[in-house]
C-alpha cells in the first residue's frame, strides 16, 4: 500500500542520518500546514510494517517496493553534507503513519506516531517523549537553514530500525510493529531435530561437532562460508576452519555480491579471499565467476526458481559453515541465509531480496517476501543436493551487523559456542533462543535488530514449506 503524499504551502522537513552518530536533518519553511490531508492515509499506514529506502542523490524513494518522489515535482534528493546523509523526514514519518509539525515561534518540531509524541527544540539537548524529558547526546540545531534532529532517539522512541549501508549509499528505515516471540517455538516433541552444541570455539571443537553429525560427504565437497567484506568484518578466521575444511578435502565456495563493495567482481573477490587467508588453506571458488544457473524451488511460494552460481554443478555435497550474527535486512544471518543469499549468484541475490520481482535491484522488496524467499531458495539448494548437506553455525563476534559490512558495530554480546545440525531450521531456531536468553542483558541490541526486521518469520515460513522443524533438542558434546 502506498501512502498518499501531497505538497501544499506547508513547510518541508528533511532528515539526516549519520552512519556513526545517527542524526536526522530537517529543513523548514515558515508556512504551517494543518496536515489534514494526511490523516486518512497515515491511519492506513499504521496498520502494517513499512520499509523505506532512500539513496544518495536519488529523488526517488521506495516504500515497501513502490517507487515515489521524495518531494513531488521538486527533485529533492538525499545528499551527503560534511559526512552526514540528509533525507526528508516528512515523507518518512507520514509514510510510516505519523505526523510532523513545526512551530517557528518556539522553534520546536513535533513528531507523532501511534499516539506517541516527540518534541525537540532547536539548540536544546532536552527532548520530550510523551512529555517525559530525555537528555540527548546531540542537541537539535539549525545548520544552513536545516534543523538537525537526533535519529537514534526518534528511532528508539517510535521503534523504527535505521540502517545505513556505506557501500550502496542507502538508508533503510523500517517500522517494527510485529515482534519476534520466543514463546512461539513449538513444544518439544519426540520427533524434535537434534542440534549439537559446544561452548568451545576452537579448531578441535569445530571438527568434533562436525563428526557428531555422522555425515559422510560424497564426491566434491563445497564448504559455503563468507569471505568477509574488508576491512574489519567478523568473518570466520582461516585458523578456526582450516582443520575441518582440509579434513573433508573441501573447496571454500562463495558468490559475488549484488550491492557493490570489494567482492562484487570476481577478480576483486578472489583478492579478498587471498588477503583474508582463505586461499592459503584451501581452493576458493567464486561460483558465479562464469554465470548463473537456475535450479527449481519446488516447495517455494514466493520464488519458484533460484539463481545460483553455475559452479555449484561441480559439487556433490555441501557443508554450510556460517557465522551467526545480526544482519541489516534479515535481522540475523545463520544457516538459512548462508544457504540462500550466500549461494545465490549476484543476480540471484537481487532476486531473493526483491521477493522474486527483480534480478538487478536489491532494494525495495517487501520485507516478509524477502524473508520467505530466503526459505524458498534454501529449499531449492537442499533439493539440488538431494539432502547431502549439513549445517554448522559459529556463534562468536555476535555483532548486530553482517560479515558483508566492512565496518560492523562492535559486539555487545559474549561468544556462545558452536552449534550443528542436519536441520537448518532447528539450528537457526536454537541459535535465536540462545540469543533470547540474554535479551535483557548483553543480547539486547541483537534482539532489537532481529525484532525490527521480523526475523523469526524466515523460520516460520521455512518450517511451513517443509525445509525443517523449529522443534529441536540440544545435545551438548562438552558433557
Amino acid at each position: 500500500m502506498k501512502a498518499k503524499l501531497k505538497i501544499t504551502a506547508a513547510f518541508l522537513l528533511s532528515a539526516a542520518v549519520v552512519c556513526g552518530g545517527f542524526v536526522f536533518a530537517a529543513n523548514h519553511i515558515n508556512n504551517i500546514s494543518d496536515n489534514v490531508y494526511a490523516e486518512a492515509e497515515t491511519e492506513k499506514a499504521k496498520e502494517e510494517n513499512k520499509t523505506i529506502i532512500l539513496h544518495i542523490n536519488d529523488p526517488i524513494m521506495q516504500v515497501d517496493g513502490n517507487s515515489m518522489e521524495i518531494d513531488p515535482g521538486k527533485g529533492t534528493a538525499p545528499v551527503v553534507l560534511n559526512g552526514r546523509t540528509l533525507v526528508p523526514i516528512r515523507a518518512i514519518i507520514e509514510n510510516m503513519g505519523g505526523k510532523v509539525e513545526w512551530d517557528p515561534d518556539t522553534k520546536t518540531t513535533t513528531l507523532t506516531y501511534n499516539e506517541n509524541v516527540i518534541r525537540l527544540t532547536i539548540d536544546s539537548k532536552i527532548a520530550y517523549f510523551n512529555d517525559i524529558s530525555n537528555e540527548l547526546d546531540v542537541a537539535a540545531v539549525i545548520i544552513d537553514g536545516r534543523t538537525m534532529l537526533p535519529v537514534r532517539f526518534i528511532a528508539e522512541s517510535f521503534d523504527f530500525a535505521v540502517n545505513w549501508d556505506q557501500t550502496s549509499q542507502a538508508v533503510m528505515i523500517t517500522s517494527s510493529e510485529e515482534k519476534i516471540k520466543t514463546d512461539t517455538k513449538p513444544e518439544l516433541s519426540e520427533n524434535a531435530s537434534v542440534v549439537y552444541m559446544t561452548e568451545e570455539i576452537t579448531p578441535e571443537a569445530l571438527v568434533e561437532i562436525y563428526d557428531k553429525l555422522g555425515f559422510v560427504p560424497d564426491g566434491n565437497v563445497a564448504v559455503k562460508m563468507s569471505t568477509g567484506e574488508p576491512p574489519n568484518s567478523n568473518y570466520l578466521r582461516p585458523e578456526l576452519i582450516k582443520d575441518l575444511v582440509q579434513k573433508v578435502n573441501g573447496t571454500i565456495v562463495e558468490c559475488n555480491t549484488a550491492y557493490g563493495g570489494s567482492r562484487a567482481e570476481t577478480a576483486e573477490h578472489k583478492q579478498v579471499a587471498e588477503d583474508h587467508g582463505f586461499t592459503a588453506i584451501a581452493n576458493v571458488d567464486i561460483m558465479d565467476e562464469d554465470d548463473s544457473m537456475e535450479i527449481p524451488s519446488e516447495n517455494g511460494t514466493v520464488i519458484k526458481t533460484d539463481y545460483v552460481g553455475s559452479h555449484l554443478a561441480n559439487y556433490d555435497s555441501l557443508i554450510s559453515l556460517a557465522h551467526f550474527k545480526g544482519h541489516a535486512m534479515a535481522g540475523y544471518g545463520g544457516a538459512v541465509k548462508n544457504m540462500s543469499i550466500g549461494i545465490a549468484s549476484s543476480m540471484g541475490k537481487a532476486w531473493i531480496h526483491s521477493g522474486g520481482t527483480s534480478t538487478s535491484d536489491v532494494w525495495g522488496g517487501e520485507q516478509d517476501k524477502f524473508l520467505e524467499a530466503m526459505g524458498d531458495a534454501t529449499s531449492a539448494v537442499v533439493d539440488y543436493f538431494d539432502g547431502k548437506v549439513v549445517y554448522i553455525n559459529v556463534m562468536n563476534r555476535l555483532s548486530v551487523d553482517c560479515d558483508c559490512d566492512g565496518n560492523p558495530a562492535e559486539p555487545d554480546m559474549h561468544d556462545i559456542g558452536i552449534l550443528a545440525s542436519k536441520d537448518p531450521v532447528a539450528l537457526d531456531q536454537a541459535c535465536l533462543d540462545l540469543i533470547y536468553e540474554q535479551k535483557d542483558g548483553d543480547g539486547k541490541s541483537l534482539v532489537e535488530r532481529i525484532e525490527s526486521r521480523n526475523g523469526l518469520h524466515t523460520l516460520e515460513h521455512a518450517e511451513e514449506i517443509g525445509l525443517g522443524s523449529r522443534n529441536y533438542k540440544i545435545e551438548k558434546i562438552d558433557d
